[in-house]
């Protein structure tokens, strides 16, 4: 019984999706061609296609670069992308959310970027970038959870919406 605990808590680990990198644990590097780029990426859209450009999608298990290393590995996942969106973005100024979104029947859980422009949202998933202004992060989780859906069968069964400091703003479960 105790074997199948432990081999149930590593599957857990293994199949749990995506994390979220709390940023006070990350130090801006003296790299001047880091800076310039967070300069440069002065909004979400060009963020959006700065990592579409350059980042390639890798899961990383148990791993989770700070915004720099991705930016010099230039692979990530969901929770990456996201960590280095709301750094930069915060960075010019923007209020910025991510959302962990976990799914009906499954350990996966899925991680998005959400920047407040004017006085609506909008968002990122994995590096693509979506100009169409929300009013509020469920109708975002739910067109997310739509394409989602349809391409591999997932349903959201609860999302926790974290504000750039880690706090929840936010907490919904079906």
């Amino acid at each position: 019984m105790k074997k199948l605990l432990v081999l149930f808590i590593i599957l857990t680990i293994f199949l749990s999706g995506c994390g979220i990198y709390h940023l006070s644990n990350f130090a801006l590097p003296d790299d001047t061609e880091f800076l310039a780029l967070i300069q440069e990426l002065d909004t979400p859209e060009k963020i959006g296609n700065y990592m579409i450009k350059n980042f390639t999608y890798q899961i990383h298990d148990f791993y989770t670069p700070d915004p720099y290393t991705l930016y010099l590995i230039k692979k990530g996942d969901c929770n990456d992308f996201a960590t280095f969106g709301i750094f930069i973005a915060n960075n010019h100024g923007y209020e910025t959310y991510q959302i962990k979104i976990s799914y009906i029947n499954t350990f996966t859980s899925h991680i998005i970027v959400v920047y407040k422009e004017n006085e609506y949202y909008t968002f990122s998933e994995n590096q693509y970038y979506y100009p169409v202004n929300y009013n509020n992060f469920f109708d975002i989780v739910e067109l997310n959870s739509y394409w989602t859906y349809l391409s591999s069968k997932y349903i959201w069964s609860k999302y926790v919406v974290y504000d750039y400091n880690m706090n929840i703003i936010e907490q919904v479960i079906k």
